[in-house]
């Protein structure tokens, strides 16, 4: 999955793309989980949802007949979770095993230092790098829709509105999460 993903990262050709993939080479991009509990809770969850989310959004667009570039795909799918890129830590914690005993378990625990959201914090991590198109700013920043504080709705459905991505973006990501469960 590791090296899929790489191929359409080097697919990207924008200023500042080989300085982000050196950064997501020297993080856990490629190890960590989508998630501590939901989805894709495993090591290297995190490429393979995004992997599938591109693979869903991609049919989403053709069966829509948007115009989207394979460059703006490939941006919003698998960076779109960039977010967890150092955000997951293993920890222990006490378990029975099948035997009734007690023992120490690994899992996936939250240690967030830069608590900037979660969409948001995505295209920020994303722009210290390079430029992204305002198509691009609003599906990653509002990729995770009705989720969002019900205060929001009204500005998610302008962004929907506004950018259609945003919303297959969403849909898609909702797809690989709860049909796939990755």
């Amino acid at each position: 999955m590791k090296e899929k993903v790489k191929e359409l990262l080097n697919k990207i050709n924008r200023e500042g793309i080989e300085e982000l993939k050196t950064f997501l080479d020297n993080s856990d991009f490629y190890e960590a989980p989508a998630s501590t509990r939901y989805h894709g809770a495993y090591q290297s969850g995190l490429i393979e949802h995004s992997y599938k989310v591109y693979e869903i959004l991609k049919e989403k667009v053709k069966f829509h007949n948007l115009e989207v570039s394979e460059e703006t795909l490939i941006i919003v799918t698998i960076l779109h979770d960039i977010c967890k890129v150092n955000f997951y830590k293993v920890d222990y914690r006490n378990a029975k095993n099948a035997k009734g005993e007690w023992e120490k378990v690994p899992y996936y625990a939250i240690e967030d230092t830069i608590p900037y959201g979660h969409g948001e914090k995505s295209v920020m991590m994303i722009t210290e790098y390079m430029k992204l198109t305002n198509e691009e700013k609003y599906s990653i920043r509002w990729h995770m829709g009705f989720s969002e504080p019900k205060e929001q709705y009204s500005t998610l459905g302008q962004a929907f509105k506004k950018y259609p991505l945003a919303l297959l973006l969403h849909e898609a990501d909702l797809e690989a999460t709860y049909f796939f469960n990755i």
